[in-house]
Order: C-alpha cells, then structure tokens, then sequence
C-alpha cells in the first residue's frame, strides 16, 4: 500500500464511508441471493461498510481486515455502536492475504487501486474464495459533484479543471508505488485473469439533493480543503482564489452556508465468482 497516514485519515474516512452507504447498499442487494458463512471486508478502513455487510447477512461471521490497527479499534467500536457482530484481522494488503482463511463473500473498495500490480491484488483474493465465492470490487465510477457548474463568481466549470487536475495526481501516484505495473483498467477482464468466472460491472448513484444534511456538508467541506492542499500550484491562482472564497465560513456563497450544495456521484463494483 501507500505509505499515507492511514490513522490520521480515520475520521475522514469514516465520514466518508457514511456518506457513500447508498451505493453499498445497492451493491450488497446485488448480493442477496447469497448465503455466505464466512465473509471478508479487506481495505475495511473504519468499517462502515464491513458492519452493512454484518447487518445485511447476519448468520455470517463477518470480518474487517485492514493493515492499520487503529482503523479496525474504530471499527469494533462502531459494530459495537450498531450491534451487529464483527471481526478484524490485522493484515498488510495485498502479501498479508495468503494468512486469511477462506470466505465465502469478499467486499474490497478503493484498495486495489493503492497497489503497485493490481492484478496481482485482485489475483490474492480470488484464490481466498471457497468454491462458488464472490469478489465484489470497488474501482472506478464517476467524478463527485457538488456544485453548480457557474457558482455566481470564478470561471464557470471550475469542479472540471478540478478533476483534471486530481486525474494527474492519481496517475502520478499510481507510475510511483512500488511494483508498479501497467494495466488496462477493464476490471471484469481483470477478474476473469484472475480465474473468476461470471464476472461484471454494474455502477450504482449516490444522491444527496440541496440541501446537504451537516454530516455531508462537513464531508464536502474537508475534501475540498484537502483539494486547495493539494492542488496547490496545479490550478490558477483565479481558480485558488474560488476555492479560498468557497472555503470561507462567513461568506454567504461558501461551503458551509450556500443552499444549493449537493452531491452526486456513482460507484461501479465489479463482481465475479469463483467456479464451483
């Protein structure tokens, strides 16, 4: 994985994996059909998603793993905070894989895409699926909107040259983790490389029409000030200076006051099997 501060990010990410419980909950009703025994949420993070997936298949033996320790703590306490039954395993992504056991059911969101050889990781966990398992990856989707595209002041289109400019970083980071491989990103080939069989994408919205409840606002609120940290030198300085004004807490038009602010934004899960 990348060497972020995974714990530090805790509060983002669990804020985060709140407001994007509509796509899981769409994903996981993909899923219905199964019934899983042992099931893995691997990248689990805080566990937002590992306790959707306990309270949608209760009789399962759900468990969170994750590298960072601090992150699995927060998971517990949430599965304790909702009372469903959950289970962590601390484990490096992707070489501490080979430890896990086998599972039935393995949710894996936004993981992949931190590992040199992608393939490699998705080929990890197809081999900890029993016979009939499924692999249900989370990569890719579209852009997150937030605002309209002329905001009354700045250049219109402002969250387009935005994505531009987060589209190099990402393809930056990706040429400089180590082991870096090249892949056409065609995730249900992917999946098929890696021995599955029935494999498929399907992209789920999630929706939060204006006006924001706090928890989103906040959420939109800490990614764009990550943004303007980021993105420092990459926009101009007219389009710094809208997000600067957008970023102010007393100006009506900002982030935190404006009523127009929405989100808008869809996940693709790529879905595959391992034959019977």
């Amino acid at each position: 994985m990348t060497d972020l501060d995974w714990a530090a990010m805790a509060d983002v990410m669990e804020l985060e994996g709140e407001v994007n419980r509509p796509y899981v909950q769409q994903a996981l009703a993909e899923l219905a059909h199964l019934e899983p025994q042992r099931i893995m949420d691997v990248g689990s993070g805080p566990g937002v998603a590992a306790c959707q997936l306990a309270a949608a298949f209760p009789p399962a033996q759900v468990t969170a793993v994750d590298g960072t320790p601090e992150l699995l703590v927060r998971a517990e306490q949430r599965a304790k905070r909702l009372g469903v039954e959950l289970r962590t395993r601390e484990a490096e992504f992707p070489a501490g894989l080979d430890e896990l056991e086998a599972a039935d059911l393995i949710w894996s969101a936004q993981a992949v895409h931190h590992v040199g050889d992608q393939q490699d990781a998705l080929n990890r966990m197809a081999r900890l699926l029993t016979a009939g398992g499924v692999l249900a990856v989370v990569e890719g989707g579209l852009p997150t909107r937030w605002l309209p595209n002329d905001l009354g002041f700045g250049r219109p289109g402002l969250q387009t040259r935005i994505d531009a400019a987060m589209s190099e970083r990402f393809n930056q980071m990706r040429a400089e983790l180590p082991g870096s491989v090249a892949t056409a990103e065609t995730w249900a080939d992917m999946l098929r490389t890696a021995g599955l069989v029935e494999a498929r994408s399907k992209t789920f919205l999630v929706d939060r029409p204006a006006p924001l409840d706090g928890d989103t606002r906040r959420w939109v609120r800490g990614t764009l000030e990550r943004y303007r940290h980021g993105l420092d030198g990459q926009l101009d300085a007219e389009d710094l200076a809208t997000v600067d004004r957008l970023l102010d807490p007393a100006d009506p038009a900002g982030i935190d006051r404006r009523p127009d602010l929405f989100l808008l934004t869809a996940k693709t899960v790529h879905f595959g099997r391992r034959a019977a």
